[in-house]
């Protein structure tokens, strides 16, 4: 695999084939190449968003002993519920929440992600989807502040 190849699949976690197809399609721009692929993971977000989601995490974060985050993260298994990727959105999500002070999981969708500001809450879950192949969705939160 060349290393235009190597870099979009660790940037996006897309597939090798999905990879491929996006770097041949944007005749090798890898900025054009991921577009192509957050757009196609959209996509498939949107062809998963009536599946039910039976399963997930909670995950807490506490920020200073002052303010903390309890946050349901659901998808379809406990085969995704337990993979590093879904944990780590689930604590992303989390850690955003305690920073941001969203009024709900509405309003925390729209808001730039603290961890990288050019994609929303939303976008990081659209990705998840894709990566997964799971619907995902952030049913609930709670945060308390002192």
């Amino acid at each position: 695999m060349d290393n235009s190849l190597l870099k979009l699949r660790e940037e996006t976690g897309a597939g090798v084939m999905d990879c491929k197809k996006a770097l041949e399609e944007s005749q090798g721009d890898l900025e054009k190449a991921k577009e192509i692929i957050f757009a196609s993971g959209a996509a498939k977000a949107q062809k998963r968003a009536e599946r039910k989601t039976g399963a997930g995490v909670l995950d807490s974060y506490i920020h200073n002993d002052r303010i903390g985050v309890l946050v349901e993260l659901r998808c379809e298994t406990d085969f995704v519920a337990k993979t590093d990727i879904f944990k780590s959105v689930a604590h992303e999500i989390a850690m955003h929440i305690a920073f941001s002070n969203p009024l709900d999981t509405m309003e925390i969708l729209t808001q730039p992600s603290i961890k990288d500001e050019s994609i929303t809450i939303g976008d990081v879950i659209t990705q998840l989807i894709a990566r997964t192949g799971e619907n995902c969705k952030l049913e609930r939160f709670c945060r308390y502040e002192l």
